[in-house]
């Protein structure tokens, strides 16, 4: 890493200061998938890139809990018209781009690739950047039995970042799948996924991921 204050690299500094010690992961898992909506999954919305290999990967994700019965949570974020046409939601007064999600457009359904269960997934939809700002989600994840969030979705340096930290602050440990995040620009998700690491959760591999939701939920607890 770089050098950071007083010629120590970032790792030295972040050492000292006693970050990044590893999640105690739980043995009731969640899959939360924030906003893979066609809005920013596809690159033909001004809002949006393209994610496939995102969708591909938490679609594999998904799959590999539903044996388990891990549940999955999906979020989208939309506004009413009268929210995107006006100043009522301040964030859209900074990123007046997000104006296009709104109510009944496509930009935010949920990508069509991924294994969305109507009836079986729960779906939250939120105005802003963090899944539980405004949302009863974290009552949501307390009545499933919760107690350890896998964070998926787009984009790595808002909305995940954002959910990672409140999920921390709502008391749930919290493990970001590198594979199964997205960003519109490289260094920005770089930047979160190091931050997230560092302070909020544990950014693990996809092969790791699948296997902690694969096995049985006993085998999950951390040794003592």
């Amino acid at each position: 890493m770089s050098s950071g204050l007083y010629g120590r690299t970032t790792d030295d500094t972040y050492e000292q200061a006693g970050f990044g010690a590893p999640v105690q992961r739980g043995n009731r898992p969640v899959i939360l998938v924030v906003d893979l909506t066609r809005g920013f999954t596809e690159d033909s919305y001004a809002t949006g890139s393209d994610l496939t290999d995102v969708v591909k990967s938490t679609t594999r994700l998904i799959e590999a809990g539903r044996p388990a019965d891990v549940p999955v949570v999906f979020t989208a974020i939309s506004y009413t018209r009268a929210e995107a046409a006006g100043d009522s939601v301040t964030w859209l007064r900074k990123a007046p781009g997000m104006r296009s999600l709104e109510d009944g457009s496509d930009a935010v359904a949920l990508d069509p690739r991924l294994p969305w269960q109507p009836g079986q997934d729960h779906l939250v939809v939120k105005k802003g950047a963090s899944a539980f700002f405004g949302t009863g989600l974290a009552a949501t994840l307390t009545g499933l039995g919760c107690d350890t969030v896998l964070v998926c979705g787009a984009t790595t340096s808002g909305c995940v970042r954002a959910t990672a930290v409140d999920a921390v602050q709502s008391g749930f440990p919290v493990l970001v799948p590198r594979d199964c995040v997205g960003d519109r620009a490289d260094g920005p998700a770089q930047a979160a996924l190091f931050d997230i690491q560092a302070k909020y959760g544990d950014v693990i591999g996809l092969d790791d991921a699948v296997g902690y939701l694969a096995s049985p939920p006993t085998s999950r607890l951390p040794a003592p």
